[in-house]
C-alpha cells in the first residue's frame, strides 16, 4: 500500500542501501544521501574487494562474535538474518558461496556484484541518491524529527535513518559525522575506539628489519605487562579470551591468545590474528603496558623443541648457525633473531653453548614486543564504541529519544570480529530501520 511516507536515509552504505531499498519497497518516498560520488564504498574495500557477506555459525555463536552488547542484537536476527540475506541476494542476481570458518562470500569474488544488488533494490522502488551531499545536522522539534540539513537545505522528512558509519576508513565517507548529529540529538555516544587494526611496537627497528614476513601456524599472545616482564612460562598453549563461544577466559596477565596468521610491518605487527586481538589490546593499554610474545613453533612443545635443537647441534657440528637458523625461520628472520640471541651466525654448531641454544629456544618460542598504541582509528577496519544501544530500540531501530529517527549499522556500538559478522548486522539493522520508518 502506498503510504506517500517521506524517508530521508543518511549514507549510502550496506545498512543505508538496505535501509533505503527496504523503504522504498514498502511505499515510502526515500530520498538516500551521499557525502562520497558514489555508493557502497566501504563495500568494495571489505573482505580484500571480495566482500565477506555473512557467516553460516549458528545464531548464537554468530551474536557471541559481538561480545556483551550482541544481546541488543536478538530480536532482529531472528526476523532478518543470514537466510534472508543470501535469498536477497540471489533474488538480485548475486549467488554465493561458503569458504573456511563458514564465511560466504560471492560467488563472483567481486565486491561490485554485491554494490549493484544494493542499488538495483534502490532503484526498484524509485529511490533518489544525490552525491557529494553533506549532511551537517538531522533537524528536530518537540522531540520529532522534521528532516535533514545539507548545506542551507533542509530536507524534511517524517523519518530520517541515520547510517552514516563509523569513523575508520575515512576515505570511504566514515568520518564520524554521523555521532556528532546524533549527539546533537542528544543521544549518549560511547567513546570511540579502533577496532580491527594493527599494532604498532616500540622495537620498531627490529620491525623494520623483519618487514614484510608473513608468519603462518604461530600463536600470538598479548599481556598486561612491559615487556620486560613477559616470561615463557606464563604464554598459554591453547586459544584464551576474544569473543565467540571459543574464547576461554584469560588467566592475568594473559590478555588474550589466538592461533594464526600475522604480519610483521615496518611499524609493528598486522594480519589476522593481530586485527581480532587489536580492541582487547588497546583497551588494556589504555590501562597500562602491554606486551606480546610470538610463539614460532606453537606445534612443538619447549621440551620438544629444545631436544630437536640439540639433534640439530650434534648432527650438524660443522654447519654455521646462519644453516640452522635458515632451516627454522624465513629469510628476513635470520639476522634479527641472531642479533637478539647474540650469536654470530659465521659461528660453527658444535661451538654453540648451552646458553646460547637456550637463548634461541626463547626467541622461537617468545619473541617479543612491547605495544606502543593502535594504530589511529582512520586505519582500522571497524570503529568500536558509537550510539548507545540503551537509546535504540532494538525491535525497530527506533530512537528512544527522537521519535521518527531510525538507526543502521556501524553508527551504534556494535562492533564484531571478521568474518562476515558486521555487514551481516548492517544488512538486518539497515532492513529494518528502513521498514519501521517507512511504516511510522
Amino acid at each position: 500500500m502506498q503510504t506517500e511516507r517521506r524517508v530521508i536515509v543518511v549514507g549510502a552504505g550496506a545498512a543505508g542501501m538496505m535501509a533505503a531499498g527496504r523503504a522504498a519497497e514498502m511505499g515510502a518516498r526515500v530520498l538516500l544521501l551521499e557525502k562520497t560520488d558514489g555508493p557502497g564504498k566501504k563495500i568494495l574495500v571489505s573482505g580484500k574487494t571480495r566482500c565477506n557477506l555473512t557467516n553460516t555459525r549458528p545464531l548464537d555463536q554468530f551474536i557471541a562474535m559481538f561480545g556483551a552488547n550482541g544481546r541488543f542484537l536478538h530480536g532482529p536476527f531472528r526476523r532478518f538474518f543470514r537466510e534472508e540475506t543470501i535469498a536477497f541476494f540471489r533474488c538480485h542476481g548475486v549467488e554465493t558461496k561458503e569458504e573456511r570458518g563458514g564465511r560466504v562470500f560471492p560467488a563472483s569474488d567481486d565486491a561490485h556484484d554485491v554494490v549493484h544488488a544494493l542499488w538495483r533494490h534502490c532503484e526498484d522502488g524509485g529511490v533518489r541518491l544525490i552525491t557529494g551531499a553533506r549532511v551537517t545536522a538531522i533537524e528536530a522539534a518537540q522531540g520529532r524529527v522534521l528532516g535533514v540539513r545539507e548545506g542551507g537545505t533542509l530536507h524534511r522528512a517524517e523519518a530520517v535513518v541515520l547510517a552514516a558509519g563509523g569513523a575508520s576508513w575515512p576515505g570511504t565517507g566514515s568520518t564520524g559525522d554521523g555521532y556528532k548529529m546524533a549527539a546533537a540529538l542528544g543521544h549518549t555516544i560511547v567513546p570511540l575506539r579502533p577496532a580491527l587494526v594493527p599494532l604498532a611496537v616500540y622495537e620498531v627497528d627490529r620491525a623494520k628489519s623483519m618487514q614484510g614476513v608473513s608468519l603462518r601456524n604461530v600463536r600470538l599472545t598479548a599481556l598486561s605487562l612491559p615487556v620486560e616482564a613477559v616470561e615463557r612460562r606464563l604464554l598459554p598453549d591453547r586459544d584464551v579470551g576474544g569473543r565467540g563461544e571459543g574464547g576461554k577466559r584469560p588467566r592475568p596477565p594473559v590478555i588474550e591468545s589466538r592461533l594464526g596468521e600475522m604480519l610483521i610491518t615496518h611499524f609493528g605487527i598486522g594480519g589476522p590474528i593481530t586485527l581480532l586481538m587489536s580492541l582487547a589490546v588497546a583497551e588494556a593499554r589504555e590501562r597500562g603496558p602491554v606486551s606480546v610474545a610470538i610463539d614460532l613453533k606453537p606445534g612443538l612443545t619447549e621440551e620438544q623443541l629444545r631436544q630437536r635443537l640439540l639433534r640439530d647441534l650434534a648432527e650438524h657440528g660443522k654447519r654455521s648457525y646462519r644453516a640452522l637458523l635458515r632451516e627454522l625461520l624465513p629469510q628476513k628472520m635470520i639476522e634479527p633473531l641472531a642479533a637478539l640471541t647474540e650469536v654470530p651466525l659465521d659461528k660453527p654448531l658444535h661451538q654453540v653453548t648451552a646458553a646460547e641454544r637456550e637463548r634461541l629456544l626463547d626467541c622461537l618460542k617468545c619473541l617479543r614486543f612491547g605495544i606502543e598504541r593502535p594504530l589511529p582509528l582512520s586505519r582500522a577496519i571497524v570503529t568500536a564504541g558509537g550510539v548507545a544501544l540503551g537509546e535504540i530500540d532494538p525491535r525497530d531501530l527506533s530512537s528512544r529519544l527522537v521519535a521518527g529517527l531510525h538507526f543502521a549499522g556501524e553508527v551504534m556500538d556494535l562492533d564484531a570480529d571478521t568474518g562476515g559478522y558486521n555487514l551481516q548486522a548492517a544488512f538486518t539493522t539497515g532492513y529494518l530501520a528502513g521498514e519501521a520508518a517507512a511504516r511510522g
